[in-house]
């Protein structure tokens, strides 16, 4: 843990991206408490959307330390990576959270549960990995613009020779777990499920 601590504090962008998730989650909550505890429909709201704010937030930081001569490492390709999901995965986790606290806290409807097999638990992996497709394309496309605002290429090779290639794996495992496993996967839902 001390290692870890001192990794941190070592590096500012890493500490920021942990802010950025951090205040992603605490935006999210106190959004829907304002909502559905306090009743208060406009501050949830606000509250909701100030969480892409974070998303800028972390993308201008990484320009900023680029520009002033940073040399590109871990954090950007994180910073990247972690943009790039949150932009594309974050709506989808607000409506997740949403459904539970209204069900908890406003008397809605109990969540679905995802179906298991069958075509309906096909379609859905296929939509999912969707997204890591877009997601890892945008953390490529922000790596390129952070490669673009340097402007150097020894001090982008981190991100070119190991950032890049990673988002391909990621997509490439994404897809073989997610869409093809579910794809040639014959089970189908027991009846009861469907109930």
């Amino acid at each position: 843990m001390g290692k870890l601590v001192d990794l941190i504090g070592d590096n500012p962008m890493l500490a920021l991206i942990a802010f950025c998730e951090i205040g992603f989650w605490v935006l999210l909550g106190a959004g829907l408490l304002a909502r559905y505890v306090f009743k208060l429909r406009r501050t949830s709201n606000v509250l909701l959307v100030g969480t892409p704010v974070l998303d800028v937030v972390l993308l201008v930081a990484a320009v900023i330390d680029l520009r002033g001569g940073g040399e590109a490492g871990l954090a950007h390709g994180l910073g990247a990576t972690y943009l790039g999901f949150s932009v594309a995965f974050g709506h989808s986790l607000i409506r997740w959270a949403d459904v539970r606290f209204a069900h908890w806290f406003a008397g809605g409807p109990a969540p679905v549960k995802p179906p298991k097999y069958g075509p309906e638990r096909v379609k859905r992996e296929w939509r999912e990995w969707g997204k890591c497709v877009i997601a890892c394309s945008m953390g490529v496309g922000v790596l390129v613009l952070l490669s673009f605002v340097i402007g150097t290429p020894e001090r982008t090779e981190v991100l070119w020779q190991q950032w890049i290639p990673r988002l391909g794996v990621i997509t490439a495992i994404w897809f073989a777990v997610g869409p093809l496993w579910s794809t040639v996967d014959r089970r189908e839902a027991p009846e009861k499920e469907y109930s």
